[in-house]
């Protein structure tokens, strides 16, 4: 079962969690495929990239959000020499459900899910865990940030080299975000369609999920 944490006391007690890694002795950052072909054909290097921070937006949760970033977690892990680094998640809207994960192939001893009392305690979670060095991924859902915030959590991702991934709702996609990647995902005639707003050295526009 993934741990389930409902304090952020619990994870500061865990110096493991925290420990950092010697920056000289880091090896280089990859990028994970988005097991979809047509994807990662738009993305630069063909994949998720890491040390960075992504931002998708979605009109609603349950999408299949986190399906699209599922195998790259699965191939973070099992890329992994010696202990399995961690994934956590932050206020995800829904219950994980173990089984469906462990079958996808996630660790669940590695996967600390984080429920926050307030969004200002979901910021400062995520951006210990993606500069802690030891975090392959971070995943947060929020309602809402400012720009300040998000350059942190950049800042942060870069630090540590962490996929970090922030969800927020479709109606700040007009906002500026320092973010590297921005996506749009929606849901329309019982099919999720997804969208590159902004593509660091790519094309931004419409994505075929279809693809494999």
């Amino acid at each position: 079962m993934p741990r389930d944490i409902s304090s952020l006391a619990d994870i500061l007690a865990d110096a493991r969690v925290w420990k950092l890694k010697d920056a000289s002795a880091a090896p280089p950052r990859p990028v994970w495929s988005t097991g979809r072909s047509a994807l990662d054909a738009r993305l630069p290097g063909g994949g998720w990239p890491t040390a960075s921070l992504i931002e998708v937006l979605i009109d609603e949760s349950g999408l299949g959000e986190v399906q699209l970033f599922l195998p790259a977690l699965v191939a973070c892990q099992r890329a992994a020499i010696g202990e399995a680094p961690w994934l956590v998640w932050i206020a995800p809207p829904h219950e994980p459900y173990a089984p469906a994960l462990a079958q996808q192939g996630i660790e669940l001893t590695r996967l600390l899910v984080v429920r926050p009392g307030c969004a200002v305690e979901a910021l400062w979670a995520a951006e210990q865990a993606l500069s802690s060095g030891i975090c392959a991924a971070v995943l947060l859902w929020l309602q809402g940030t400012d720009d300040r915030w998000l350059r942190r959590l950049k800042l942060a991702a870069e630090a540590g080299g962490a996929l970090g991934v922030l969800f927020r709702p479709e109606r700040h996609r007009f906002e500026s975000s320092p973010a590297s990647l921005r996506l749009l995902m929606t849901w329309r005639g019982g099919e999720a369609h997804l969208e590159l707003l902004k593509v660091q050295g790519g094309r931004p526009g419409p994505v075929d999920l279809g693809g494999s």
